[in-house]
């Protein structure tokens, strides 16, 4: 049986960095549709939506079967709109009864069925706030720095460690994480009642290594992890 879950997939059309960057072809098929496609394949999904300020956009979503388009207002459409402002928009126009939503970002159009079933399946079985997927940073943040003034190496305001401490090989560092798109879920009346999306209690969902695309160089690494791939299964 299923839970009370949705997906909510946003698709706004103003990208900077790639035009139209949520519907760029990856092998001949939007990057939204991706997202689409492997939530429509999960069992453990009621409906999914798509949240977007473009025709053009809400016309590919219903072409790849999305349950239903939600129209979003430009001012939360823009570089600076938040999450929670997309979010909140949707649950407003949203008629059905559900308590879980899942929150798949287009531009991480590598993930699979599984990673989501997954995630679905160890936070409704939890008292958490929020889950959020994560994959480990190839170099821990321990030995990241900020530049001051332009000039000056200054380590992360948080880490109170020497240049000599953090000469160290990096085993000798606590593993960190970094959020990778693959997945967010939240709890619909915590959001209602906190008017936040995360909270405090936050799952870690560790996946493998996966890429965002932000940049022409990404999307070409993407579309180069894609041929590999289609290789290696001929």
């Amino acid at each position: 049986m299923k839970a009370n879950v949705i997906a909510i997939i946003p698709a706004r059309s103003g990208s900077k960095s790639i035009k139209n960057k949520n519907i760029v072809k990856l092998k001949n098929k939007p990057l939204l549709a991706w997202s689409i496609e492997t939530c429509l394949k999960s069992n453990l999904i009621n409906k999914v939506f798509v949240s977007t300020d473009s025709k053009k956009y809400a016309s590919i979503a219903k072409k790849y079967g999305v349950d239903q388009v939600i129209m979003r207002p430009r001012k939360i459409s823009s570089d600076n709109a938040s999450d929670y402002s997309m979010i909140n928009h949707a649950i407003q126009n949203i008629g059905i009864n559900y308590n879980i939503i899942v929150h798949i970002r287009p531009t991480t159009p590598l993930r699979n069925v599984n990673n989501i079933n997954q995630a679905i399946k160890k936070f409704s079985n939890s008292t958490f706030s929020s889950l959020r997927s994560v994959h480990e940073m190839s170099e821990t943040s321990y030995k990241s720095f900020e530049v001051y003034k332009k000039k000056f190496l200054k380590p992360l305001k948080n880490i109170k460690l020497n240049f000599n401490q953090l000469n160290l090989a990096r085993q000798k560092f606590p593993k960190t994480y970094i959020a990778n798109g693959v997945i967010d879920i939240y709890r619909k009346e915590y959001i209602l009642k906190n008017k936040c999306l995360h909270g405090k209690k936050v799952m870690a969902f560790i996946t493998q290594p996966t890429k965002e695309i932000d940049t022409k160089e990404d999307l070409d690494y993407v579309r180069f992890l894609v041929k590999k791939n289609e290789k290696k299964n001929n």
